[in-house]
Formats: structure tokens, sequence, C-alpha cells
């Protein structure tokens, strides 16, 4: 095993969002190691989602000098899968099979890529498998 782990959008949201404090603590922690062991890994995708909901739906929206600073301090030392016609191939593939949402898919294809153990997030089932990758709920 590789022991390398992804980090879903969630992750990052609950380490700000003052609505989730209950989470906050466990979601800094899982980014804290993933930028200390440097085994944690995102997509360009998590970026995307994580400033769509920073910029405009945090009860305080993120200021445009701190998200350019978590962009270079947090996501850029954890970017390791980039859009690619392979990814959204394999994105298709587990879509068709799964029945995964498509956003869901291309997470899941992200980490499968990056060939991660483990894929933090909880909006997929807790202990679901898809090969060697399983999901885990970080908040149960």
């Amino acid at each position: 095993m590789s022991d390398r782990f992804f980090l879903d959008t969630n992750i990052f949201v609950y380490s700000f969002d003052q609505r989730s404090a209950a989470k906050a603590p466990r979601a800094k922690q899982l980014i804290r190691e993933a930028l200390t062991t440097q085994k944690g890994v995102i997509s360009y995708q998590v970026v995307q989602e994580f400033f769509n909901v920073a910029l405009k739906r945090f009860s305080q929206p993120m200021q445009i000098a701190d998200a350019e600073q978590y962009l270079s301090t947090v996501f850029r030392p954890l970017l390791g899968v980039h859009s690619s016609q392979a990814l959204y191939a394999e994105a298709l593939h587990l879509h068709a099979q799964s029945g995964l949402s498509w956003y869901d898919s291309l997470i899941v294809s992200a980490a499968i890529q990056a060939r991660c153990d483990l894929l933090f997030t909880e909006d997929l089932q807790h202990g679901q498998r898809f090969g060697t990758l399983q999901v885990r709920n970080p908040f149960l």
C-alpha cells in the first residue's frame, strides 16, 4: 500500500466553516497530516469547488489575498491530479458502472489515478471500495 490519501472538498470547507465547528478540528488535523507527511493528494476539482464555496458561501467570504495565500501554501503542495482525457474517461466508466454522480466519479477517479489507498469524504458510503481505494468518512 502507498499510504497516500485523497481529501475531498468538504474536508477543506469544514476547516473554515463556522457552522460546522464540531467537524473543524478533524478536518484541520487531516489537512495538517496531508501537508506534513506529503502523502495527501487533491485534484484540480477540489480547488475549484472549495473556492466556489469560500468566495461566495462562507458566512464571511474569503478575501482574495487570503485565497491566494491558501492556494500557494495548502493547495499547491497537495495538488497531484489535473484534468486529462484519461481522468475523464475513467470517470465516465466509473459513473456508468457504479451510478455515482458525475462529480463523485471525478473525485474517485482522481484518487485512483493518484494511487491513493484512502479517500476521505462524507459524500460517499463509509467503507465503500473502488478496487484498492477505500472510502472513509472522517467524521464518524
